[in-house]
């Protein structure tokens, strides 16, 4: 009974369309435009940095929370041991319950992001070195492609193989495999396009309408 009330709570904190409500706050309907991507990237593509931003960081507490708190708030409310050898398991539910409500959020017809931002949480809580490792990647190939979608990629590939440099179970290591293929799964689109070359490269709508304006008519 624990782990199905740690799952369903964990998966209505990462439920929350942070994005689409942000954007909704402004009078925009995020999935109408850009990408339709409730993420924080479309958002920032959009709204700019200081939506983008917000909508990345809320995220990324969703999963950060879910992991961190809520094994804890399961623990006294079911009088189960804090110290309980069980903890990794409860955790790692929490992580990717999580996820799947930020994917396939039940608020917009299970219709959600692409679990970037809110399994970057995840990995805060569960796996903090691996996540380093791979964000350290996801700068580089951002910066020599200006492409998200790949970076994001090529960081969701290296989860694991991060996870197990630095020494984690075994568990955590099909985890966070299972993570990096689900991200890389949800960027389909992205890789169809990326493939007929038709993907677009990190603009903000400001500085593309100033591209605009500077071009000769």
């Amino acid at each position: 009974m624990s782990y199905i009330a740690l799952v369903v709570l964990a998966y209505l904190v990462g439920s929350i369309p942070t994005g689409f409500l942000v954007a909704k706050a402004r009078g925009i309907d995020i999935r109408t435009v850009g990408s339709g991507n409730i993420g924080a990237t479309n958002v920032m593509r959009t709204l700019g940095r200081t939506a983008g931003s917000l909508v990345l960081v809320a995220d990324g507490l969703k999963g950060w929370a879910a992991v961190a708190l809520l094994p804890d708030l399961v623990f006294m409310l079911f009088h189960i041991p804090h110290e309980t050898s069980r903890r990794e398991y409860y955790e790692i539910l929490a992580g990717l319950a999580a996820v799947l409500g930020h994917n396939y959020t039940c608020w917009l017809h299970f219709k959600g992001g692409k679990g970037i931002a809110t399994s970057a949480g995840v990995l805060a809580a569960l796996v903090p070195l691996a996540l380093v490792i791979v964000l350290a990647l996801w700068i580089i190939v951002f910066a020599v492609t200006r492409y998200v979608s790949v970076a994001s990629i090529a960081a969701a590939f290296a989860l694991p193989f991060a996870t197990w440099l630095t020494h984690q179970s075994a568990l955590r290591v099909i985890v966070t495999a299972c993570m990096g293929a689900l991200a890389i799964y949800k960027h389909r689109s992205n890789i169809e396009r990326l493939m007929k070359g038709t993907e677009s490269r990190f603009v903000l709508a400001k500085d593309r309408a100033k591209e605009t304006a500077e071009r000769p008519s």
